[in-house]
């Protein structure tokens, strides 16, 4: 916006004062946001600060990338436990490798103790995450639906 001082018929272009305005960018993003436009104002505490559509498309895209990236990586996983075990297996049979099963055995069943006895003492931190996250489910139904819907496309895509 420029505005121009023309005093008494002066002309003198030096003589010009612009006036400029600042625009705080950050500011201007929390107020002018691209699906406040498209899905209607926000109101409210922040579980409910954004409209019905909004929760849904935002849950039901963050589910979506965290059910694909799920589906992948669990192929991943579970190709290299299953290959590796494959292999093993035909290393044993070759006669390259002797795998001491009664020993696997042994060790499997220590293992599963030792984890026993560790998640009993983590029961009430478990326990205490369980009830947090599902009182924030409860809280943001329609956010968590959407999150639900979307895992289930990501995993089926």
């Amino acid at each position: 916006m420029a505005t121009v001082d023309n005093r008494e018929g002066q002309d003198d272009p030096e003589s010009e004062d612009e006036v400029y305005e600042v625009v705080d960018l950050t500011e201007y993003a929390r107020r002018h946001q691209w699906w406040s436009r498209v899905f209607g104002s926000n109101s409210g505490p922040i579980a409910e600060k954004y409209s019905v559509a909004t929760q849904i498309m935002m849950g039901g895209v963050t589910g979506w990338c965290a059910g694909y990236l799920f589906q992948r990586v669990g192929k991943i996983a579970a190709t290299a436990v299953g290959g590796g075990f494959l292999l093993l297996q035909i290393a044993n049979h070759s006669g390259y490798v002797q795998v001491d099963w009664k020993k696997v055995e042994k060790d499997v069943n220590k293992a599963k103790k030792h984890l026993k006895k560790k998640a009993n003492k983590a029961a009430p931190e478990i326990n205490t995450f369980i009830e947090e996250a599902t009182d924030f489910i409860k809280r943001n139904i329609v956010l968590s639906s959407g999150f639900v819907g979307g895992f289930f496309l990501g995993l089926a895509s």
